[in-house]
């Protein structure tokens, strides 16, 4: 980890991370039932679920949910950065880059293969995305299912 900036989310910061999980939702234009959000809540703060979340800042500016999963190429587990979010105001700041170091820092400690994650084309903060990691020539495909 880099020192006490960066640590894993507690169940103590529900609130904090609520808040800003809306703000990360409302940006996609995603709306969740309470109970998707309760659910995933549950999954991020269950030691034994392969998710995870780590948060920066005091008062909370920043979370990182990731998920691990297993890899048909490798015994070893690979990680998903699925949602990665600082407040507007705290941007600049470098908490993303943070974040994303305490990531690859957790994934070196425990052995993980990759980390991997999507983003927009447009989105500003593929300028730190191409300083933390290499850009693949991947093409994703999506199917969604009722």
């Amino acid at each position: 980890m880099t020192g006490a900036e960066v640590r894993d989310v507690e169940a103590a910061d529900h609130p904090e991370w609520h808040r800003m999980w809306l703000a990360y939702c409302a940006l996609y234009g995603v709306s969740q039932p309470a109970e998707d959000d309760r659910e995933l809540w549950r999954r991020i703060i269950e030691p034994d679920y392969p998710m995870g979340t780590l948060v920066c800042g005091a008062p909370l500016v920043g979370f990182a949910n990731y998920v691990l999963r297993p890899h048909t190429f490798s015994s070893r587990m690979v990680c998903y950065l699925e949602d990665l979010w600082v407040e507007p105001s705290a941007r600049g700041a470098r908490w993303g880059q943070k974040l994303i170091e305490a990531l690859v820092a957790r994934g070196r400690d425990r052995g993980w293969r990759r980390i991997y994650w999507h983003t927009e084309a447009d989105n500003p903060a593929r300028r730190l995305y191409d300083r933390a990691a290499r850009l693949t020539d991947y093409v994703r495909y999506d199917i969604s299912l009722p």
